[in-house]
């Protein structure tokens, strides 16, 4: 990636960062370039379809919805995103890694032709293999993540007691061999955990649990960091 579109990047970078108006100078300041720099590099981004709005002396503001154009992305980056796909596609459900599928293709398909053929030549792979079979649920506990539903489940734990009960669901880790679900379990009132494999069964309630699913995040990880 080239020098002009590094600092490009680092421009959208501060700019999306930003709830506020950020003047010139400072941007300038924070990308070790010249005021005149600054003014030069939002024309080229607005060019490019960035809605920024502002005027020297006042400010810039970056408005949402602006898409990253794809060959900006280094080379690491796109290691990344390729890695990222390929072990989703691997490792998910098989929604999850259809999607997956999906999302690299669109991304590769609007490369330009020297990045395209650097994904596609890429020697970096996640195998195809599954120590334990994605259980059936996981499509529908990502929805109910996704949409802060209540579910009802039947689940049983490490010692074989088994329990029904409602829960509201805002976090799932993917690892190797298991998937565990963070919710917040309203028979205890409080947050539990559950591993996905010991699930009986399990009921979209279609009813949004009473709780924005980022309060719910910022209080597990508080809980977390004090348990430790």
């Amino acid at each position: 990636m080239s020098l002009r579109a590094t600092r490009l990047l680092h421009l959208l970078d501060e700019l999306r960062r930003r709830r506020t108006p950020v003047r010139g100078a400072e941007l300038a300041q924070r990308l070790e370039v010249s005021l005149r720099t600054v003014y030069r590099d939002i024309d080229a981004l607005r060019d490019q379809g960035a809605e920024i709005v502002g005027d020297p002396g006042i400010g810039y503001q970056l408005r949402p919805g602006f898409l990253l154009p794809p060959m900006m992305f280094s080379a690491e980056e796109l290691e990344a995103i390729l890695l990222g796909a390929r072990w989703v596609a691997s490792h998910g459900d098989p929604e999850l890694s259809a999607a997956a599928d999906t999302a690299l293709q669109r991304v590769v398909g609007v490369l330009p032709e020297t990045l395209r053929l650097q994904v596609e030549t890429s020697g970096l792979f996640a195998p195809h293999w599954h120590a334990v079979p994605p259980e059936p649920w996981l499509p529908a506990l990502r929805r109910a993540i996704r949409e802060g539903n209540a579910v009802r489940i039947h689940y049983r734990d490490g010692e074989g007691r088994a329990s029904e009960r409602v829960i509201w669901p805002f976090a799932m880790a993917f690892m190797a061999d298991v998937r565990m679900l963070a919710a917040w379990c309203e028979m205890r009132a409080d947050f539990r955990h559950f591993r996905a494999d010991r699930l009986l069964a399990l009921e979209d309630t279609a009813q949004r649990y009473p709780a924005q699913r980022h309060q719910l995040l910022k209080r597990w990880r508080a809980q977390c960091m004090s348990d430790n």
